[in-house]
């Protein structure tokens, strides 16, 4: 079968080591079942994988990608929900394409039990956008961020698939969005999904008890500066640098909350699901390829200038 792989690690040059060819067809073990996947999105986790982290050279090839959805063997239109319980993972999980081939194939063998209903009307593609950035964005803003309880929320770095799916859930949670980007573009396209948007280091209007970070070492300093007095600042990644400095007197003296945060249960996902269709909520596409057509896809998740998820078409 036709599949996307890492045939190497390339730290410095994570494109030269991505493979488009034949793999083998899954063989599922038991409890798990085949997949004919109908679209895939894409995350920064595959140009990691590309880099080497998190997948060492006894494991390649892998087939790369952790978000689809298709067709299970009954026929069903399912959401694949890409965690997988993994006792040799310092987690207690590993994502598809970690330890167990990935969704960037024709077909892929998951956990029965990591099949999740696609609602009646969701299209393949838009399913295929929610399994990892948006539901790490549902979890960062419900179970550990506790948004519920806050009026106005902080998103830093917008334009990249977690920091837009905050933007639109939060919005569509009924809170006051703040959101920063370096991008005037982006800056421009964030105000359109219902953010005030500001340029980083920005001063605010009001401080949030929520922050969704994901950028670090460049914002971090900013984020505690704009946290209210108990605010939770939720971390989900670290792409400017993961070690930025803390005041801790203001982390103290505040009573903040700085919480991890890492995708979310299938549980959650369901949840996400119901939410988008109850609020018709489509989640930000920038682009949608077909499958001939994945390498190029990797390039423009690799140039930065996305705004929201890059897709791929399976049947295409």
């Amino acid at each position: 079968m036709r599949a996307a792989y890492a045939s190497a690690t390339k730290p410095d040059e994570p494109l030269a080591a991505l493979t488009v060819g034949d793999q083998p067809e899954p063989v599922p073990a038991e409890g798990w079942v085949t997949v004919d996947v109908r679209a895939s999105s894409l995350n920064h986790h595959e140009l990691w994988s590309l880099r080497g982290v998190g997948l060492p050279a006894d494991r390649l090839p892998m087939i790369l990608g952790c978000d689809a959805s298709g067709v299970d063997p009954e026929g069903n239109e399912v959401v694949i929900h890409p965690v997988i319980e993994d006792p040799q993972d310092p987690r207690g999980f590993s994502l598809l394409s970690e330890r167990w081939p990935g969704t960037l194939a024709e077909r892929v063998a998951v956990p029965a039990a990591n099949l999740v209903a696609k609602p009646v009307g969701m299209s393949f593609l838009d399913a295929a956008c929610l399994p990892t950035a948006w539901l790490t964005a549902w979890h960062m803003l419900t179970a550990r961020g506790r948004v519920e309880d806050a009026t106005a929320v902080l998103v830093q770095g917008a334009g990249g698939g977690v920091a837009t799916a905050a933007v639109v859930l939060a919005a569509a949670l009924g809170k006051r969005v703040y959101a920063t980007s370096r991008d005037p573009a982006k800056r421009d396209r964030i105000a359109a999904l219902g953010a005030t948007a500001l340029e980083p280091g920005a001063r605010l209007p009001e401080r949030v008890g929520v922050v969704i970070e994901s950028v670090g070492a460049p914002t971090f300093e900013h984020s505690l500066k704009c946290a209210a007095p108990g605010a939770r600042i939720v971390v989900c990644g670290a792409t400017g640098g993961p070690f930025p400095k803390i005041d801790l007197r203001r982390v103290f003296m505040m009573q903040l909350e700085i919480l991890g945060s890492t995708m979310g249960t299938a549980a959650e996902l369901t949840a996400l699901l119901d939410f988008c269709v109850t609020r018709n909520i489509r989640p930000a596409i920038d682009s949608t390829y077909g499958f001939s057509a994945v390498a190029d896809a990797f390039a423009r998740l690799n140039s930065g200038e996305a705004f929201g998820k890059v897709t791929i078409d399976h049947l295409h």
